[in-house]
């Protein structure tokens, strides 16, 4: 990661646009030399501009997770959405869902008989038909049905009057430290898609589409039944796919720019940057709550609100005080949703401020 701007308001989401845009570009080449349909899924930067970016290189749209994610992106511009996530639609979602339905083309997950119905019942007669995907579970343990059944929740949003086109799964096993999780995990995707397509196939229903993918997944792609990916993260990449391997030090294009507040140990500092800008996340693949480019051997051992707690090798001299560092998030998404706005670099100069415009967007 680069320089950060001179006189930064702290703390605050830098994002180096080179390395940015080289993470679209690489990940759209990669689709295509795949021949994978890419449908990023735009929970990770919740950012107009970052989307234009994804649909100019060749993105057929984008994957959300919730409806009123897919409003603000629809708002911004964005006319192809994917609700990658089972909806359950009471009557206030079901009146959202149906004029989000005259407004874009849409797709929308289902994983059982009765929240097929209901998503049919909400969108009949809307201008647009509207795609249901079945969802089927290939190890994560998530939401989805075995893949054996999806031809039975498939038949009922045919009686819902639904337009289903295929099938998707999350191949969320695929994290971890194992540098084989991520290897099983995909072929897990094909294997799980593959007898889902062949169930809808046994009620004479055509799987166009089988999706799949995330970003630890991404380098394991083969040809094959899956035709569609929907990774997120690797816009920025984080903390997390740092020590998975998912990715080098030189992707990673987005941090917490934050200032030392107090050095109250020669080899202990605090930052003005706590869980309410990092997010709360720490799996058992990282060490400490975030990580820091400058001191890549420091730990960020407890996180408060506005605290972040640095503990430092005995023999490395740390920064002094108000000097502003970087801190990449364990999981970027969290930050993101958390904040208004995005603060763009190149070469160490701001360049420009983008809005957050699906932040905090969650139901």
């Amino acid at each position: 990661m680069r320089e950060l701007p001179e006189g930064l308001v702290t703390p605050v989401l830098v994002v180096d646009v080179d390395v940015l845009d080289r993470n679209i570009a690489r990940m759209a080449q990669a689709a295509g030399s795949g021949r994978f349909a890419l449908r990023p899924h735009a929970k990770s930067h919740k950012c107009a501009e970052i989307a234009e970016r994804q649909l100019r290189l060749g993105a057929g749209g984008l994957s959300v997770a919730t409806l009123s994610e897919a409003e603000a992106l629809a708002r911004a511009g964005v006319d192809d959405l994917f609700i990658a996530y089972p909806l359950w639609l009471d009557r206030a979602k079901a009146r959202r869902a149906r004029t989000l339905a005259d407004e874009v083309a849409l797709r929308v997950g289902v994983d059982s008989v009765e929240g097929a119905r209901r998503l049919g019942d909400a969108v009949r007669g809307s201008d647009r038909p509207v795609q249901a995907l079945v969802e089927v579970d290939c190890g994560t343990r998530r939401t989805g049905v075995p893949p054996a059944d999806a031809g039975r929740v498939a038949g009922a949003a045919v009686d819902a009057s639904l337009d289903v086109v295929g099938v998707f799964t999350f191949p969320g096993h695929g994290y971890g430290h194992d540098a084989g999780a991520a290897e099983r995990a995909a072929r897990d995707e094909e294997r799980a898609l593959a007898e889902a397509a062949t169930s809808l196939g046994e009620l004479g229903l055509e799987a166009r589409v089988l999706s799949g993918g995330s970003t630890p997944t991404a380098g394991h792609w083969q040809p094959g039944p899956v035709n569609e990916m929907r990774p997120g993260v690797y816009v920025f990449n984080d903390a997390q796919q740092l020590a998975i391997g998912t990715c080098t030090t030189d992707d990673l294009a987005l941090s917490a720019a934050s200032t030392v507040i107090s050095v109250p140990a020669p080899n202990r500092f605090v930052l003005d940057t706590g869980s309410k800008v990092l997010g709360p996340d720490r799996s058992p693949w990282v060490t400490g709550h975030g990580y820091l480019p400058a001191y890549p051997d420091a730990t960020i051992t407890a996180l408060w609100e506005h605290h972040a707690v640095v503990q430092l090798p005995e023999d490395v001299r740390g920064p002094h005080l108000g000097e502003v560092v970087s801190v990449v998030p364990n999981h970027v998404c969290t930050p993101v949703n958390l904040a208004d706005e995005l603060l763009i670099t190149r070469e160490g100069s701001e360049v420009d401020r983008w809005k957050v415009v699906a932040r905090g967007t969650n139901s």
